[in-house]
């Protein structure tokens, strides 16, 4: 296998990451991409502390698992969004601190600043994460947007996370962003403007997640063609759309996940309607040697038997590329 088979611990961060490791030894990765919350990955202790990162490589090696990135995406979204009382929910006390959103903002960034050296001393070269945008609430135009407003929030995001991508940059790691509805990317139009906005910054990059482009209607085999050279990993995730008119659409209704009325729902891999063969024959293409890992949501299957088999399902299909013409001894070329 040219590229390792991961598991993104942060739906598991429940779990202690001695237990997670255990489990994900016997479903069959070779390493887990550690999220920093729960108890996975501690961004303040690595830098505090020489010997943490050590002890985290330690641990995962008992299993026999190694880790090829780090993801924050939670605090990473704290640093262009409007803030509100929900991001307390999923920032550590020390970047929420009084809850003023400029303030939070500001202490979220200072944060991703140091998850970029808490992974060059793990030993990592991306951080997988989000960005937030100051504009997501403008995404239906009525009342009508005018088109500078979108600009000054892609200003925004610029201006707040060039400083951060330099710290990066100094670091030797890359921040690669999930393209993912609420961020300032969200597809490839959207993706193309904040490279622009960026002067396509060398650090910046991206973490390729099939399943919240499908749904939406974007070609996302397209997607990796166009940005192959800054894709620096990739999750595996799949998603099941309805072929047929639903109760809740695209934009969900205000439904949770798992409810019958959707017309979209993540699922195990293997059981929605992403292509897999197609995005791994893209990645072949693209010269994507990294982590394939597994991002498991599925709403109505046990979570356990959907990672053991999610595992089994990468495996299957994530042939490795050719390096020869398949008619190379046609031709008397031989090897």
């Amino acid at each position: 296998m040219i590229r390792p088979v991961t598991l993104f611990t942060g739906q598991w961060a429940d779990l202690p990451l001695e237990v997670l490791a255990g489990k994900a030894a016997a479903w069959g990765y070779d390493g887990l991409e550690l999220a920093c919350w729960g108890d996975h990955f501690d961004v303040p202790a690595a830098l505090a502390d020489s010997a943490y990162c050590r002890g985290r490589h330690e641990l995962l090696a008992r299993h026999g698992l190694a880790v090829h990135a780090i993801s924050n995406h939670l605090v990473g979204q704290a640093v262009c969004d409007r803030i509100d009382s929900r991001h307390q929910s999923i920032l550590p006390a020390r970047v929420w601190g009084d809850g003023d959103p400029e303030g939070v903002r500001q202490r979220s960034a200072r944060e991703m600043e140091d998850t970029a050296r808490a992974a060059a001393r793990l030993g990592v070269k991306v951080v997988n994460g989000f960005t937030g945008s100051p504009i997501w609430h403008l995404l239906y135009s009525f009342p009508p947007v005018p088109g500078e407003r979108i600009d000054d929030g892609y200003r925004e995001f610029a201006a707040r996370w060039r400083p951060i991508l330099d710290v990066f940059a100094a670091e030797g790691v890359r921040f690669a962003l999930e393209v993912h509805p609420t961020e300032i990317a969200f597809d490839t139009v959207t993706t193309e403007r904040a490279l622009q906005w960026l002067d396509g910054h060398p650090a910046f990059g991206f973490n390729y997640d099939p399943s919240h482009l499908a749904y939406q209607g974007v070609d996302y085999v397209d997607f990796i063609r166009r940005f192959a050279d800054r894709i620096h990993h990739v999750h595996m995730k799949d998603v099941w759309w309805s072929r047929r008119p639903v109760a809740a659409g695209v934009f969900g209704g205000h439904t949770d996940f798992g409810d019958p009325r959707r017309y979209w729902d993540f699922r195990s891999l293997g059981r929605g309607r992403v292509d897999f063969e197609a995005i791994v024959r893209a990645l072949n293409r693209a010269g994507y040697r990294g982590p394939l890992s597994v991002e498991w949501e599925d709403a109505a299957m046990d979570r356990e038997h959907g990672a053991a088999e999610a595992c089994a399902f990468v495996r299957k299909i994530a042939f490795p590329p050719s390096y020869r013409a398949f008619d190379a001894a046609f031709a008397g070329r031989g090897e």
